[in-house]
């Protein structure tokens, strides 16, 4: 991995510590989020529901995402740190205890406290895994992609290969106004690859056995 790359890294998550030593969290209520997911449901709880925006592709699993990380993940697109002009228009409706009730919905949400653990092998092609390993995915999203460093983070594993590639293209986006994400870390490792490279690693950490579902709504099960 670049030296830089590996030093930015390094400085950006003792700096998100850092942060997180001092921040007063805001205890989340999955009760509570239960009744506040009605503008959440129309997409991420429909199986092999794809969106159209900004080209097609499956929108993420987020059922048994990391908590803090749906909540960093919603207050980006408040920000405009992420671009999305639907992400953007539901979040800034969220107050901060919103978001962390959500986030602790979604985070328990069809999680299994009595499932196996995840295999340490998946599909893919040993390209797709030489391409991770040169972005130094891992160094963030922990081992097999399923155990982030920092709960800021996602867990990628399983996620939707033609999801993670939109994602991934995203961070390469410059002067665009409807599309992009703001994210040093992320910028340094994306911008590495061309986009054939961006789809074989997407392909791959797609296909890894991982925690991430959809989980239809109660009344559709």
């Amino acid at each position: 991995m670049n030296p830089l790359l590996r030093s930015l890294i390094a400085l950006v998550v003792a700096s998100v510590t850092f942060t997180s030593a001092f921040a007063q969290d805001i205890k989340g209520d999955a009760k509570a989020g239960e009744k506040k997911n009605a503008m959440c449901l129309g997409c991420h709880s429909i199986v092999g529901y794809q969106a159209s925006f900004p080209e097609v592709h499956k929108v993420p699993m987020i059922a048994g995402q990391g908590e803090k990380y749906i909540i960093s993940a919603l207050n980006a697109y408040k920000k405009g740190e992420r671009k999305h002009p639907t992400m953007r228009g539901i979040a800034v409706s969220l107050k901060d205890q919103d978001m962390a009730d959500l986030a602790a919905y979604f985070s328990a949400l069809g999680v299994d406290a009595k499932a196996k653990p995840l295999e340490k092998v998946g599909g893919g092609t040993s390209a797709g895994e030489a391409l991770v390993a040169k972005g130094a995915c891992a160094s963030c999203h922990g081992e097999n992609l399923s155990k982030p460093i920092d709960p800021s983070y996602p867990m990628i594993a399983g996620q939707h290969n033609d999801y993670l590639y939109v994602a991934l293209k995203s961070y390469k986006a410059e002067a665009n106004a409807q599309v992009g994400r703001g994210n040093a870390i992320m910028g340094g490792v994306a911008k590495q690859f061309t986009n054939a490279e961006l789809k074989e690693l997407a392909n791959y950490v797609g296909s890894l056995p991982g925690a991430l579902k959809t989980v239809p709504e109660s009344r559709f099960r």
